[in-house]
């Protein structure tokens, strides 16, 4: 009876001891599983905040590339565009140079054309000065050579050439509409003296002796220097020469015409 009785203490003892023993280790287990869910968690936690921060560079970095990218846009917009006003300037002055080519080679034509023209010319006029009333015979014949000597200068362009030689032609030109006074000689009884001239255009080119001794003009029909009647004319060319020497007002002159040529 005594012995049951302890056995059932004994077997109460290790039941009890059981429980405790089982209540304990799962008390452990459970704050073991806590521990490492919350480590976990805090893991976890982390490397979404270490994702967050890398998405959010990311993005920024995106936002930087795409600001770059948009300014170099504008900047390769701005070079097509000023490159394409280059090509259109390019192209202008190719066509410009083209034109300059074709403008020299016709200078070139014209030049090979105008010098022989400008010596004919010269030729003509030469022909005319001598044929002409000789006033101011010399420096009408100086004008032509020195004309004749520019012509074979190659530091004279051929438009300066052809101005020069066009000016000649007006001074002659403007010698048919002026009336002149200067001094030079004529063969008066076989010895040259000293005279005063007065041209009259072309149409009259008398003279007049110092002191008024002898009066004469120039006859186009036998080419010679004829002496004219004083009383008639002494006069009227004296006061001629002082009309254009500007020292008396114009007025009407009697002069010696000579008869046109049939």
């Amino acid at each position: 009876m005594l012995t049951n009785l302890t056995n059932k203490k004994l077997l109460i003892g290790a039941a009890l001891c059981a429980l405790l023993s089982a209540g304990f280790s799962a008390s452990v287990f459970a704050q073991v599983n806590v521990d490492q869910v919350t480590d976990e968690g805090v893991k976890r936690a982390d490397a979404g905040a270490a994702d967050q921060r890398r998405v959010e560079q990311i993005a920024n970095q995106t936002d930087d590339l795409l600001a770059e990218y948009n300014t170099v846009s504008k900047v390769v917009d701005g070079l097509v565009t000023y490159n394409s006003l280059l090509q259109r300037q390019v192209n202008n002055q190719e066509s410009e140079m083209q034109a300059l080519a074709e403008s020299i080679d016709n200078v070139a034509l014209i030049e090979r054309q105008i010098i022989p023209m400008m010596t004919r010319m010269l030729d003509s006029l030469e022909e005319f000065v001598e044929l002409d009333t000789p006033f101011l015979l010399n420096e009408r014949r100086e004008r032509l050579e020195r004309l004749r000597g520019m012509m074979e200068r190659s530091d004279v362009s051929a438009a300066e050439k052809f101005r020069r030689v066009i000016e000649a032609y007006q001074i002659e030109n403007d010698y048919g509409r002026t009336i002149e006074a200067y001094k030079g000689t004529v063969p008066i009884e076989g010895n040259p003296q000293e005279v005063d001239f007065l041209r009259i255009g072309r149409v009259s080119l008398a003279y007049q002796s110092v002191g008024g001794a002898h009066t004469g003009a120039w006859d186009t029909a036998t080419r010679e220097w004829v002496e004219l009647d004083p009383a008639e004319f002494k006069n009227q060319v004296a006061h001629g020469l002082r009309v254009a020497r500007k020292q008396v007002a114009p007025d009407l002159l009697v002069v010696p015409v000579p008869a046109p040529v049939e």
